[in-house]
């Protein structure tokens, strides 16, 4: 990746990051450290690499995103909102009541969203689906999916997974956000799924590790994912709670919102690094 497109890129993530801060704090609540450390992933896939079109959020032919992590709704939204599926203020309308933006992502009611989400595990049987569909019909859409890494403690993510790897399903990519945090502590001290890569291997997967924050690393295991006849799982690690100082790597910040003092504090940290970008 060049350098004008990777800062073009790094300044989009911030608004995003600025986005999703905005809606958690005007909702008083919401998830917002597993929302920050998925932001390069999915920046990434809806600024640069997705067959997508905003104007036309149905079109047939688009590529297919599930959010399996459903409660990572915000940087979703914020996501779609700076790609221009609907209008940046509406962020601040987060589950709120009449508000399109519903705790997690609800496809019949926001633009851009191709399944609704939110309980763990069940949106990558959905993009396996998805995928399945495709082949079936022969479609050449791909599909992403984003699941957490404390998600992925669900048995259905693994029949998921034994299913796609019978099929052969290489137009489907999954993302393990690997922050190593979930809401009650660290991976390790809940209940590990590691290591990820060997598990998914055993299901008949093609598997990338990567820096999960860094655009030119998954620009790369994006490319590798579509040369391969298989599914790819790309385990990216992460940073939990990303680009805001108080909440990276603190587990407390999985589901809460930032009071007045907070919000301040980390909007102007962003708006910071964004005026350091220009």
């Amino acid at each position: 990746m060049d350098a004008a497109a990777k800062k073009e890129l790094e300044t989009v993530v911030l608004k995003v990051r600025m986005g999703i801060i905005e809606g958690v704090h005007s909702a008083k609540s919401g998830h917002p450290g597993g929302s920050l450390s998925c932001a390069e992933i999915l920046t990434y896939l809806y600024f640069v690499h997705m067959n997508i079109d905003p104007e036309n959020p149905k079109m047939e032919n688009r590529d297919r995103f599930v959010l399996s992590k459903g409660h990572a709704a915000p940087a979703l939204y914020s996501v779609l909102a700076n790609r221009g599926y609907f209008d940046v203020g509406l962020l601040k309308t987060l589950r709120h009541i009449g508000s399109i933006l519903q705790g997690h992502p609800d496809m019949k009611h926001i633009p851009g969203v191709d399944m609704s989400t939110g309980s763990l595990g069940q949106g990558i049987s959905a993009a396996v689906g998805m995928a399945l569909s495709a082949k079936h019909f022969g479609q050449n859409y791909r599909v992403y999916s984003i699941l957490g890494d404390g998600e992925i403690e669900e048995g259905q993510v693994w029949e998921a997974a034994m299913f796609a790897g019978n099929k052969g399903l290489s137009n489907l990519t999954a993302f393990i956000d690997y922050n190593n945090l979930q809401i009650d502590g660290t991976i390790e001290e809940v209940n590990s799924a590691c290591p990820i890569d060997k598990k998914f291997e055993a299901f008949k997967w093609h598997t990338i590790t990567i820096d999960g924050n860094d655009f030119d690393q998954i620009e790369t295991a994006l490319r590798e994912a579509e040369a391969v006849d298989k599914p790819t799982a790309i385990i990216a690690k992460t940073v939990k709670g990303k680009g805001v100082s108080y909440m990276e790597n603190a587990v407390n910040w999985h589901g809460a919102a930032p009071n007045d003092e907070l919000y301040e504090q980390a909007m102007s940290e962003l708006k910071a690094a964004l005026a350091g970008m220009q």
